[in-house]
């Protein structure tokens, strides 16, 4: 049975990909600071092939514990987000590259084979051709701390073929929405739905802004699928995650929210200062590993309804569901 560190495994990605591993038949061990709390991984403390390393990333002796024994990593620990990377950059670059490149490192020098890191189409920044899709060979034009250190980390990453036996994968998550073990509403889907399922108006700023979108568990699907796949198609390869048709604006949203919920309340204010804005093509991801979404926009804000409609969340207002 090969073991998988999943760093960041009790996060609201990590905690799925934790899931789909076990069922896979891989052994995972996640190594967590548990910032927000490690309910969504109780149950899965009771399967004798999990494990739970408690502690920081930056720590080299815990990452050092982490990766004994371990075939491949899942790198999803981080900052995320831009307004949470804002608060400390120190703290940030720390985490997510310094204590990042100690990891790929040490997992380099102990033999792990596949090294996954969990990167983001906010890399592209803002497209120079509206008309444009923006592919993996696209030009890299980050906008925030955030979006810069996956960029560094990737050049990184990539900067090491022919010189380590460890091979990475470098996945572009689209912006993320859906149900999740470890909840989160500070996201623009589960954020929108949930306001206007609580019956608030909604302000929305810049509603013409693209972005693609992807649902929680096809991006921890995909994590799976290159921790599966032959080498010779992930090896130091980039994969944008996602479907070119998930490519929404603020605007087209809120549509498919209002077809869900009556009455929806919705304020939009002009903004043209917005950097990110871009579309997004996710036709490689499906060429080499014959990869596709299983849930789409319209889908998961019908979930997401659901969920606070029903009471299944007693208090989605909560600061446990943000990152921030």
């Amino acid at each position: 049975m090969e073991k998988v560190l999943v760093t960041g495994g009790a996060g609201y990605i990590g905690s799925i990909v934790c899931r789909l591993l076990l069922k896979e038949g891989y052994a995972v061990r996640t190594l967590d600071s548990l910032m927000f709390g490690g309910e969504s991984i109780i149950e899965l403390m009771n399967d004798p092939n999990f494990e739970l390393v408690t502690g920081d990333i930056r720590e080299k002796n815990t990452v050092d514990q982490a990766l004994e024994g371990v075939q491949h990593v899942a790198h999803l620990a981080a900052i995320v987000g831009d307004p949470a990377c804002a608060i400390d950059p120190e703290l940030t670059k720390a985490v997510n590259l310094d204590a990042s490149k100690y990891l790929f490192e040490k997992a380099n020098a102990n033999g792990v084979k596949k090294l996954v890191f969990s990167s983001t189409c906010s890399n592209y920044g803002k497209m120079s051709d509206p008309e444009l899709f923006l592919n993996e060979e696209s030009e890299l034009s980050p906008v925030s701390l955030y979006a810069e250190t996956k960029v560094a980390y990737e050049q990184f990453l990539l900067g090491h073929k022919g010189s380590s036996t460890t091979n990475p994968t470098c996945l572009r998550f689209s912006t993320v929405y859906g149900l999740s073990p470890r909840m989160r509403f500070d996201l623009t889907v589960n954020e929108f739905t949930k306001e206007l399922a609580l019956g608030r108006e909604l302000v929305i700023f810049g509603e013409q802004f693209w972005r693609p979108y992807c649902h929680v568990l096809d991006l921890a699907r995909a994590v799976v699928e290159v921790i599966k796949a032959d080498d010779d198609k992930v090896a130091f390869e980039v994969f944008n995650v996602g479907n070119t048709k998930e490519n929404y604006t603020k605007k087209m949203l809120v549509e498919e929210i209002s077809k869900v919920i009556e009455g929806c309340e919705i304020k939009y204010v002009q903004k043209n200062e917005d950097p990110r804005d871009y579309r997004v093509n996710f036709d490689k991801i499906k060429r080499v590993l014959d990869f596709d979404i299983t849930y789409t926009v319209p889908e998961g804000i019908v979930h997401l309804y659901k969920v606070i409609k029903d009471g299944v969340i007693l208090n989605p207002d909560d600061d446990k569901f943000r990152n921030s």
